[in-house]
């Protein structure tokens, strides 16, 4: 067993005893956005095999219109005992009643990167400058329909004053890692969260977003206003909380809150 894996392990059997109390050996229905995933799916093997609960899980984007989205989801009355996504998303859903009030929990923080396909040069976005004729000498770019995306379309790209030259080449893209798309040539660029882009087969990162233009978004967990399992959810949020969870939380490309 790898050094990693055994404080993982220790950490993990430490942080039980924040979880005395919590039921046993039950589904927990988890609703997860991209940023956060990668983390989850590294540490969730341990917290079922050590309180026997199985994570039923998920996965849509933070916001939009989609499907598959979070929000549509619950609108549509699926049910969640865990809900993550990004912060400013799980507070719309706490004020909408969908999410408890007071059941916040931030889990990381997530900075914008971007990745191109593999073996493609790797342009210069080192500067806002850099970065502003990277964008304008691009031949597509691609956004995520969540927190970052949102960012990049209305915020930086107008800050910039390209909007109006880069919009024609600029997909928003629902329902699919932007990784993902760059990998099999439908876009040049890929803009999404680092956490999300680090994983993708078929890419090569190329580097964050300047730290004058960058966005920070922090990733967050709630107990869904519909829980058929709180002490199982409030288990699960305090677990992904704790620094049992920091490692993988850290090698996913997220920066643990303390």
């Amino acid at each position: 067993m790898n050094s990693l894996r055994l404080r993982t392990r220790v950490a993990f059997a430490a942080s039980l005893v924040l979880f005395a109390g919590a039921a046993y050996g039950q589904d927990v229905k988890v609703m997860i956005s991209g940023g956060f995933t990668a983390a989850y799916l590294d540490v969730v093997p341990e917290f079922e095999r050590a309180t026997g609960n199985k994570l039923v899980t998920s996965f849509g984007a933070s916001m939009g219109n989609a499907p598959d989205s979070i929000p549509v989801r619950l609108q549509r009355g699926e049910p969640a005992d865990v809900v993550i996504l990004a912060g400013s998303a799980l507070d719309d859903l706490i004020a909408q009643g969908r999410v408890l009030a007071g059941s916040r929990v931030d889990l990381a923080r997530s900075a914008i990167g971007m990745v191109v396909r593999a073996g493609a040069r790797k342009p210069d976005i080192s500067s806002v400058e850099a970065l502003t004729r990277t964008l304008l000498q691009a031949q597509s770019i691609a956004y995520s329909a969540s927190a970052s995306g949102l960012y990049l379309s209305t915020e930086l790209f107008p800050r910039l004053g390209i909007a109006d030259q880069i919009k024609a080449k600029s997909r928003r893209i629902e329902s699919e890692r932007v990784g993902v798309v760059v990998a099999r040539g439908g876009a040049e660029l890929g803009f999404q969260q680092i956490s999300e882009l680090l994983r993708v087969p078929g890419t090569d990162y190329v580097g964050p977003l300047p730290s004058a233009v960058q966005k920070i978004t922090v990733y967050s967990a709630g107990i869904g206003a519909g829980a058929g399992e709180p002490a199982a959810a409030r288990a699960l949020i305090k677990f992904l909380a704790s620094p049992a969870a920091a490692a993988a939380v850290a090698k996913s490309g997220l920066d643990v809150i303390h």
